[in-house]
């Protein structure tokens, strides 16, 4: 017993070593450095609280192991100052350093980096140089400043720089202005210290009649500067100024902007994000005992860029330990000045796992090059209007600076009341449309249809007065990729034309972005309209038709059986033996009557005369041949019930062969050609598809001779019409509903929807109308109105009768051609 106790014990110690041994590679307690600078007060507390934030996770899953910092803060950025701030850190063995530095300290942090494979991970300006074990969170704003200084058309401006800042800008700027003609006078500020020789510069720009400006500065320098702006009077009317900052709002600039100036910059914080109004939520919360600058001081971007920095950090251990990767420090940490350096054998995977991150911060998506540098993000872009800062655009590595508010046509102070509204929509079956008497009538009275009557219920619901307004160029809205402006009636939202867009407008994330959607009132999807096939024709055998072949198959196998089987029977029964004798009055030449009825031609009669419910002449006598008897008569009672219900149906039924019956068999063939309209969102869905099948059918369209893009829905149901079936149209399933109960009746919805979307009623972004319209909508879904206004519109107003959207079959009143095949089996017997 004790042998056999000492070897359980035993196996119990090497499964709990096997256990432990798998994640021995991977600490409990992560250390991470900081490095602060004077300046940087409210970053330290957003480094501590990101910190805190990430250990009281409750999800034990998401946390895995605790965070621990040590930080280091720097009176100076002297290299003794850094040198000695980093070695102690290193030496205290942590696994990556957060910081900050500047021009003097940037060489002496990043050879350090290199050469001991220490991660630093940094809110500091990007790195004009491709650099190892530097992670930079602050994106790279050059694209940005280029792409706006191109949509202003600047010619001739000044551009104020901080050399501290690096000269990637302004290289950038002097490589452009080459290639432009452009007119740049550049000036470093970085040596100026006291406000008069801020002065001094603005006044000798001023006298050379500069009215343009980019200041690219950090946000206490651009405070700074601005101030004497104010002082010297050039905020008026035709002054303009471009802040190369990420802070647009951390600036002050409400004395600027009462001049008359123009006002423009970047942010990188979007205060709509979930994770920026959470965080913020629990940051004024916070102690300022305890966390200096949390209440009472406005968020700045680099606080956001230092708590991003601790989900990366987080991120990248989680990955590692998901991994098994051992990170674990053994021994003494080493000496940071040893020559030659000792590198860390694990800082290349902890640089490699922070590289890969991808994560939501609060500055957007976060992910990282080969070279530890942000791509795949998003800038906005804002200008100062009357109410504060106001998002006028936004920008990207894909589609550069994209437009979405013209500020001179927009009317701020007006007011949705006492005024009416401007809707805006689109000529478009059955959602508007001419009344047959308009030529008689005046204003909205011109027209009817499911959104005129969507507008009307609305209007009584909000309480406003409105007037219909058609879309000039009749379409629904795009942005243009060249000129990055907007058509149609998102065009006329987004430039203060209209209020309201009410029609089959579909709610898109690209449309989203510039203005605002009420909740769905029509849901639909991309569907295939082609033209109805012709009528198959009935063929000789189509009488087989009502039952499949394998059921003809077993009903002769099972014809002959039982046949045999009778056959068989009656052999056997002696009652079914003719035991009679020969009648003398018969003459001896003919042959005597059989001794058995049921041979195996008379067997096969039976059978035969029972399936067609005729009978015959003979019948069995003996009970094992009436019980065969029974059996099949029962069994052609269900064939024969069952073949004449289907044979009805199918004398009734005209059914039709389509050639395509999805988006699949659309895009592997190539007789039939296939279109969208030439301006919508169904046309947008495909081109940003990366589906496949869609990304070819795509491809497919866009290099189509001739093109298979339609200007308008009427126009490419014409061309489904005419082409004899080799065109197929990619419209919304709603429209492809609508027309298929429209005479000629000849257009036909196949296959299920492509997408899942729904049509809404705009607004321009931040309209009043906004919340009103909203829940108008809800209110007439609740009530049942919008579903009354469909059948209004689609069913009770149709033209070809009832049916289903997918139907293939048509029922038809029996005719002699359905017939012919009998009467030809007939004659020819």
């Amino acid at each position: 017993i004790d042998r056999s106790e000492k070897m359980a014990q035993s196996v119990v110690l090497f499964l709990l070593w096997l256990f432990g041994r798998s994640f021995a590679g991977f600490p409990n307690q992560i250390n991470i450095g900081g490095l602060f600078m004077r300046s940087t007060v409210q970053e330290h507390s957003a480094f501590r609280f990101a910190v805190q934030l990430y250990n009281t996770n409750q999800n034990t899953t998401e946390k895995p192991f605790h965070l621990n910092y040590n930080v280091d803060n720097l009176e100076s950025s002297n290299s003794f100052s850094v040198t000695h701030a980093f070695c102690s850190q290193f030496s205290r063995g942590v696994y990556a350093i957060f910081g900050f530095y500047d021009k003097k300290s940037m060489n002496t942090l990043t050879s350090f980096c290199g050469a001991l494979h220490t991660s630093f991970v940094t809110p500091s300006y990007p790195t004009d140089n491709e650099v190892q074990f530097v992670i930079q969170m602050r994106p790279a704003l050059r694209g940005a400043v280029l792409s706006l200084l191109s949509h202003y058309k600047w010619q001739k401006f000044v551009y104020l720089y901080d050399t501290d800042r690096g000269f990637s800008i302004l290289q950038a700027i002097m490589e452009a202005a080459v290639a432009n003609n452009w007119q740049v006078t550049a000036r470093s500020v970085s040596s100026t210290t006291d406000a008069a020789e801020f002065k001094r510069i603005i006044e000798e720009m001023d006298r050379r009649q500069e009215k343009r400006y980019v200041i690219d500065c950090e946000v206490d320098r651009i405070n700074t500067i601005l101030e004497q702006v104010v002082t010297l009077g050039k905020n008026s009317r035709g002054y303009h100024y471009i802040l190369a900052n990420l802070g647009f709002s951390n600036v002050s600039l409400d004395k600027v902007f009462a001049g008359g100036a123009n006002i423009s910059g970047f942010q990188i914080i979007n205060p709509e994000n979930p994770i920026v109004q959470q965080f913020i939520q629990r940051w004024e919360r916070l102690d300022e005992r305890e966390f200096p600058e949390a209440r009472n001081t406005p968020l700045k971007y680099t606080s956001a860029l230092t708590h991003d920095a601790i989900l990366v950090i987080a991120e990248a251990f989680r990955y590692l330990r998901r991994q098994r990767v051992d990170v674990s420090r053994r021994g003494s940490a080493g000496d940071c000045l040893a020559n030659p350096a000792v590198p860390w054998s694990q800082g290349i995977d902890i640089e490699r796992a922070l590289k890969t991150v991808q994560v939501q911060g609060m500055t957007g998506n976060i992910q990282f090059d080969n070279y530890g540098r942000r791509t795949n993000y998003t800038i906005d872009v804002y200008e100062m209007k009357t109410g504060g800062p106001r998002k006028i655009g936004y920008w990207n590595e894909y589609e550069r600076f994209v437009n979405i508010m013209d500020l001179q046509v927009t009317n701020e102070s007006s007011s949705v009341e006492n005024r009416t509204i401007v809707v805006t929509t689109i000529m478009e079956a059955p959602y508007v449309m001419y009344k047959k008497n308009y030529m008689h009538l005046e204003g909205n009275d011109r027209y009817e249809g499911y959104c005129v009557d969507l507008a009307s219920e609305i209007a009584k619901h909000v309480g406003i007065k409105y007037k219909l307004s058609i879309v000039m160029d009749g379409k629904y809205g795009a942005r243009d990729p060249e000129t990055k402006t907007w058509n149609g009636m998102v065009g006329e939202l987004v430039y203060g034309r209209a209020d309201i867009a009410v029609a089959p407008l579909t709610i898109t994330l690209v449309r989203e972005e510039v203005i605002d959607f009420s909740k769905p009132f029509m849901s639909l999807g991309i569907s295939i309209m082609i033209k109805k096939p012709q009528k198959s024709k009935p063929g000789v055998f189509s009488f087989l038709d009502p039952l499949a072949y394998e059921i003809w198959m077993c009903i002769v196998f099972a014809y002959i059986g039982v046949s045999v089987v009778l056959f068989l029977v009656s052999r056997f029964s002696p009652y079914e033996w003719n035991l009679e004798e020969q009648d003398e009055t018969k003459d001896p030449q003919t042959p005597p009557d059989p001794p058995n009825d049921f041979g195996i031609f008379n067997s096969l009669w039976f059978s035969l005369g029972a399936f067609m419910q005729q009978g015959c002449d003979i019948s069995p006598r003996s009970l094992s041949g009436r019980i065969v008897g029974g059996v099949w008569w029962f069994f052609t009672l269900i064939i024969i019930s069952s073949y004449t219900a289907n044979l009805a149906a199918f004398l009734t039924v005209e059914r039709m062969v389509s050639p395509i019956e999805s988006a699949e068999d659309l895009a592997k063939q190539t007789e039939i050609a296939y279109g969208t309209l030439d301006s919508g969102s169904t046309k947008e869905f495909f081109r940003r598809s990366k589906i496949a099948v869609y990304e070819k059918m795509w491809s497919y369209m866009k290099s189509a001779e001739p093109s298979v893009f339609a200007k308008t829905t009427p126009d490419g149901v014409a061309r489904v019409r005419k082409s004899k079936g080799k065109f197929a149209f990619l419209l919304e399933s709603t429209m492809n509903e609508y027309i298929e109960q429209r005479k000629p009746c000849d257009t036909m919805k196949v296959g299920g929807n492509l997408d899942s979307k729904g049509y809404g009623v705009a607004t321009p972004k931040g309209s009043a109308l906004r919340n009103a319209v909203n829940l108008a909508v809800l209110k007439l879904n609740e009530q049942g109105l919008l579903d009354k206004l469909k059948n209004k519109w689609w069913y009770d107003k149709g033209e070809c009768g009832s049916g289903g959207g997918d139907s293939k079959v048509m029922w038809l009143p029996c005719s002699c051609k359905r017939l012919s095949w009998y009467l030809f089996i007939l004659i020819h017997l």
